[in-house]
């Protein structure tokens, strides 16, 4: 196998200072503008980015806490596997975003709708396109009833997350 290598391209600044209270999926935090600031050698590579109205950001989650197989997911109160949910604490803490882009301006762009924690290195940017990225399901395993059966029993207008993967570490960004 390769030898793998990763380092950050940039760093995302948010209002989030910590993950309880974060808004767990950009969908919902709607609105929410945050920043990011692209190393100056990797500015180039933002040429024709503008013209996007959404964009993937892939990034670390350096302060989620150690993986854990099994986790109680923000939007459920079951235990579940892992790999069947967004929670911050994996084997490889790597988190995607598909934020608004309203603007790019030298090497920052302007975003909104982030769900990570400010100061997130980040790992790369790629354009989103409906054509190859929007695809039409009908299930989506637990998920189907749990996030309005909990916000319903909470109150919420929009979940967020509540603390339950702090303590050992933050994690931000990832949550369903």
């Amino acid at each position: 196998m390769r030898e793998m290598r990763i380092e950050p391209i940039g760093v995302i600044h948010t209002p989030h200072a910590r993950p309880a209270g974060t808004p767990i999926q950009p969908r919902m935090a709607e609105g929410i503008e945050g920043t990011v600031e692209v190393y100056e050698q990797f500015a180039p590579g933002l040429k024709d980015l503008n013209g996007f109205e959404r964009i993937w950001l892939i990034y670390w989650l350096d302060r989620a806490p150690e993986a854990r197989l099994v986790v109680r997911p923000f939007m459920d109160d079951t235990p579940r596997g892992l790999f069947a949910c967004r929670a911050p604490c994996r084997p490889n803490p790597i988190g995607i975003s598909c934020v608004r882009l309203l603007g790019v301006e030298g090497a920052v762009l302007r975003i909104s709708d982030v769900d990570m924690l400010d100061g997130t290195p980040l790992l790369d940017i790629k354009p989103y396109a409906p054509h190859f990225d929007a695809f039409e399901v009908g299930r989506c395993g637990w998920m189907d009833g749990a996030q309005r059966a909990r916000m319903a029993a909470r109150g919420l207008e929009r979940p967020v997350a509540d603390g339950r993967f702090e303590g050992e570490g933050e994690g931000g960004g990832e949550g369903a």
